[in-house]
């Protein structure tokens, strides 16, 4: 009796046609990590391409941020260059006018100490601005003092005021001597309280 196994022949079909399913999965699945690889290097590419975007854009920002500083800088560096050459200006104003003053009270001081029987002949500043040479003539030595003690009591000038020279000169009419003599003093401006203690009678006025 001949039998025969349909179920065996069945079976190995379904064992041939099983390997060719498999490859199609793993094509598919090969397929699917592909595309979901590129999905990724795409998103990454375009998420770096917009942090780049963004960072230009930071740069530019602060490339015109440090242009706008970099000018308020100059602005202010001029303006401090002003102020200077503005407070330079004032200081010699202020320096003009302090030497247009003093000598105005110095003459005035000078005029105010001559006492009787003395008169000047000549006056110019020394080396030093606020110092000055007097030269003049008196009848006596008296006289020459009475003019230093007159100009150290005023305030103007400081104390200690030099006599640089003094000579004799013999007078034939009327008999007796005329005496030359040079002064240095020193002008400063007065102190309060010197000029406040110092009484007006002790300058001799000029006859």
């Amino acid at each position: 009796m001949i039998r025969i196994n349909l179920l065996s022949g069945e079976r190995r079909s379904v064992k041939a046609r099983t390997p060719l399913f498999a490859g199609h999965g793993l094509a598919i699945g090969g397929g699917l990590i592909m595309l979901l690889s590129l999905s990724a290097i795409g998103w990454r590419y375009y998420a770096l391409a917009d942090e780049s975007t963004k960072l230009d854009t930071d740069i530019a920002a602060a490339q015109q941020e440090t242009a706008r500083l970099h000018s308020i800088i100059t602005q202010v560096q001029q303006f401090e260059q002003r102020k200077a050459q503005l407070q330079q200006r004032v200081t010699l104003i202020e320096q003009l006018r302090r030497d247009q003053i003093g000598p105005v009270h110095m003459l005035d001081e000078i005029s105010r100490a001559l006492p009787p029987m003395l008169w000047l002949t000549d006056m110019k500043q020394s080396a030093n601005a606020n110092e000055v040479l007097i030269d003049g003539r008196a009848t006596a030595m008296t006289n020459i003092s009475d003019f230093v003690g007159n100009l150290e009591a005023s305030g103007y000038f400081q104390k200690s005021i030099e006599i640089v020279s003094s000579t004799a000169e013999p007078l034939t009419t009327p008999p007796g001597e005329l005496i030359k003599f040079q002064i240095k003093a020193v002008f400063q401006a007065p102190a309060r309280s010197a000029a406040a203690a110092t009484p007006a009678a002790d300058v001799k006025p000029r006859s």
